[in-house]
């Protein structure tokens, strides 16, 4: 069963390096490029639609873990392909888009100069045109229609997360909570090991029942 890695709007695929030397099974594991899943537009419907159609081309069921960005696709997919999705994991991932603050951050992208991008995957112009396109996202209604074995996972200093990870484990059924200590919105590059570990029990564990947790746990 493939473990499927979808990387952040900063990040690259490279972004779960570490986190994947510390997992139990490395040949399983597929972390994707985002702008590689869309030939033309920088949209949501067309990265969604990209990565629908590469999940589409797997004949087995697939384990998904996305932070940010990628936790929304992750989402997302799980929430319309319940057959097809074993587990999900979301890490630093918001349902619902904050609309001040994507405006507040579209406003910063127009205003850097085009090299603060050079090491990001997505290009200034993808980065506002993609914000723009998500302005109106609203997952709350695919919240309940999640039917897989599910983890939502913020880092305990990612305050505009916060929120969101821990609404989203209670209106998924039998979701866990994890907060992993000292760690920022990028919990792949600031604890990776950390975040390995948790991955690691929650795969073992991903084919049986999940219990609501009684507690937020914290690594």
């Amino acid at each position: 069963m493939k473990n499927i890695f979808l990387h952040g709007l900063v990040q690259n695929s490279e972004s779960w390096t570490e986190t994947l030397e510390y997992l139990e099974h490395k040949s399983e594991n597929v972390c994707l490029e985002l702008p590689e899943l869309t030939d033309n537009e920088v949209s949501y419907p067309a990265l969604y639609k990209g990565f629908s159609d590469y999940c589409e081309k797997i004949s087995e069921r697939i384990n998904l873990c996305g932070l940010s960005l990628g936790g929304i696709l992750a989402l997302n997919y799980a929430a319309e392909h319940p057959d097809k999705v074993n587990s999900l994991v979301l890490i630093g991932t918001q349902y619902k888009t904050p609309k001040v603050l994507l405006r507040f951050q579209n406003l910063i992208f127009r205003f850097m100069p085009s090299s603060s991008f050079e090491n990001i995957e997505f290009g200034k112009a993808d980065f506002i045109g993609l914000s723009k396109s998500m302005v109106n996202l609203d997952l709350s209604e695919e919240l309940e229609r999640i039917t897989c074995h599910a983890m939502v996972i913020v880092g305990e200093n990612d305050a505009p997360n916060r929120k969101a990870a821990e609404e989203m484990s209670k209106k998924i059924f039998g979701c866990k909570l994890e907060v992993i200590e000292n760690s920022g919105h990028e919990v792949n590059v600031d604890s990776p090991k950390q975040l390995a570990g948790l991955l690691n029990v929650f795969w073992r564990q991903s084919g049986g029942q999940n219990a609501k947790p009684e507690s937020i746990h914290r690594v």
